[in-house]
């Protein structure tokens, strides 16, 4: 497991700061106006502090980028970062400055010298996110981050802000894990019993086995998974911290811990990313884990569907017919449409169980949406204004790319099957869209519900500004905000 490193807040004591090691950042405003620490730092380095923000380049540097002084004289460090941050920097900004100066640290024991009134909690969460590296299937010599320092007139309230950051590094975290777990790792069992061991955190755990889904005539969900040695499975994770008896907020997610494709077998080509789709069921895991540790004044339900889609002779075929929880017949056209089947049983069994007050699901659903948004932004299709716009209002403000799609009856005709109530799959055009409107058939009338369609926004192949390449643990602050700002007391 990888854990976030551990900051510390102090007063500044300007005696000091000459003989301190490892690596220092200071903050400078956009117009190269210094704190009180960063004129004393200039003072030791004759100068050059003023030098660097004086300089052309400081006027092209970006809100939140740095400038790097290298053994600068006058100091121990070994390096000294200038980092670009007004006092009324908003979140997003204040996050890019924090991750820009852990990408300078570079493991290294660091010194943050923040002396004005610049967002420190959000300046900590953005380097505590930068400083991931999963690491727990390598043998060799590990990478082993050094805990940083915050130097700010107010470390006692820097303190206590820091506690919520603490909550949601945490929950990016595992689902960054999660996301980054090889499959022969992270099976159906062994995700289940990670988030079986969540009740340690408050969280109230069901695990449904395959007897019980059977019961519930969930036979789309199974009929993904019967190819497969490793047993489906769905998990849900309750928290109820809001005023007893209110509707809950359900959130969905898809866990499929590897994805071949099944009959429908995927190109060689790239399969092995497809370690990456349960990036649904791991966001929503890492959400409640930070909703149960920041102990969250709401009432929020998760439940994950997590099955393996494998080729076998006992594996679903395409040209199938199954029935889901819901009693609708579906004719699988293509095996490798199957997280739709698994979301489809798992957002009927959330209606039926909690009634809740909406619904957000979330998968890496098609590679449509990559198409169509690249890896800059998730997919958002809701039958409901307000709540999409809740939601679009709280990726916004948490950093986090989101766009709204459309949905619409006509592109219904799509999904028409001779033989069963619906196909899978729509075809080639608006791959995206159709998913979505399948989904929506398994919603019922009156329930908000947010469809997002994460497959480009899970896991990436080059470093993003909070993350290295890899997992990103998108939508964990998106969804959290949405939960502070529109479910809690």
């Amino acid at each position: 497991m990888t854990r976030p490193i551990p900051i510390d807040f102090a007063e500044p004591d300007l005696d000091t700061l000459a003989g301190t090691a490892g690596r220092m950042a200071v903050v400078a405003t956009s117009d190269g106006k210094l704190d009180p620490v960063a004129r004393r730092l200039n003072r030791m380095t004759k100068g050059a502090v003023a030098r660097a923000v004086e300089a052309e380049a400081w006027g092209k540097l970006g809100a939140g980028e740095a400038v790097v002084l290298n053994y600068p004289a006058g100091l121990e460090v070994d390096g000294l970062a200038i980092v670009k941050l007004d006092r009324r920097a908003d979140a997003a900004t204040a996050r890019k400055a924090g991750a820009s100066i852990a990408k300078f640290a570079g493991g290294k024991a660091l010194t943050v010298c923040v002396a004005g009134t610049q967002r420190i909690a959000d300046l900590a969460l953005g380097l505590v996110l930068r400083t991931y590296a999963f690491e727990d299937r390598k043998t060799g010599e590990k990478t082993e981050p050094q805990g940083a320092k915050i130097l700010c007139a107010k470390p006692d309230e820097a303190r206590e802000a820091a506690a919520t950051v603490a909550a949601m590094a945490e929950g990016v975290f595992f689902t960054r894990d999660l996301v980054s777990e090889p499959a022969n790792v992270l099976t159906t069992t062994e995700f289940a019993a990670r988030l079986t061991a969540l009740k340690d955190l408050g969280l109230k755990i069901k695990v449904l086995e395959e007897a019980d889904m059977e019961k519930l005539g969930m036979g789309a969900l199974l009929g993904v998974g019967q190819g497969s040695e490793s047993p489906s499975k769905i998990v849900v994770m309750e928290w109820m911290g809001g005023t007893k008896g209110d509707a809950p907020l359900a959130l969905v997610g898809k866990g499929v811990v590897f994805d071949t494709g099944g009959i429908s077998l995927k190109p060689a080509a790239g399969m092995e990313d497809m370690t990456m789709d349960m990036g649904g069921a791991g966001t929503v895991a890492g959400v409640m884990k930070a909703l149960a540790l920041r102990k969250a004044k709401a009432n929020v339900v998760g439940l994950v569907g997590l099955v393996e889609n494998m080729p076998d002779a006992r594996a679903q075929r395409p040209g199938d017919v199954v029935t889901s929880m819901k009693g609708d017949t579906i004719e699988v056209i293509n095996t490798d449409a199957e997280g739709r089947l698994v979301l489809a049983d798992v957002l009927w069994y959330a209606q039926e169980t909690y009634a809740p007050a909406g619904i957000v699901d979330l998968a890496t659903l098609t590679g449509a949406i990559i198409i169509g948004l690249g890896h800059e932004n998730a997919g958002v299709f809701s039958n409901d204004d307000t709540f999409a716009n809740a939601f679009l209002k709280a990726a916004k403000t948490e950093g986090e790319g989101a766009w709204r799609m459309p949905l619409g009856a006509a592109y219904d005709k799509m999904l028409k099957s001779n033989i069963a109530d619906m196909k899978n799959v729509g075809g080639r055009p608006a791959g995206s869209i159709t998913a979505a409107q399948f989904l929506q058939r398994f919603v019922k009338d009156g329930v908000p519900w947010i469809h997002l369609d994460i497959a480009g926004v899970a896991s990436v192949k080059s470093d993003t500004a909070m993350a290295p390449k890899g997992a990103t643990g998108w939508g964990v602050l998106a969804l959290d905000r949405l939960v502070r700002d529109g479910y809690e007391g």
